[in-house]
């Protein structure tokens, strides 16, 4: 008998986020190859989120945000690995609309 599916809901402030891919072997701007095992200093990593609480004012669904790898705690839904970690403890988010407060940075 298979296991009924549930819906997640995610409760306060908590945020839920696929990790986005890419964390391995990278190419510094001048073309120099940097392996996945070099520690530079602490990398912020991008992620996707994929639910949010009833009192996230930030962010919502399909955002793209920036986060600290250590600051998180792992879930596997639907075989699927995400992230759960609080509102506050988010770095950035990529929107596509420009903000009138924003910092002009783009990706």
């Amino acid at each position: 008998m298979s296991e009924p599916k549930l819906e997640i809901q995610m409760l306060h402030d908590r945020v839920m986020i696929k990790k986005i891919e890419g964390a391995g072997e990278r190419r510094s701007s001048a073309g120099i190859v940097i392996p996945a095992t070099a520690q530079v200093a602490k990398r912020l990593v991008w992620g996707e989120v994929v639910g949010v609480g009833q009192h996230v004012r930030t962010v919502k669904p399909g955002d793209r945000v920036l986060l600290a790898p250590e600051d998180q705690y792992e879930v596997e839904v639907g075989g699927v690995g995400h992230l759960v970690m609080r509102e506050r403890d988010l770095h950035a988010v990529a929107t596509e609309a420009a903000a009138p407060q924003g910092t002009g940075l783009y990706l």
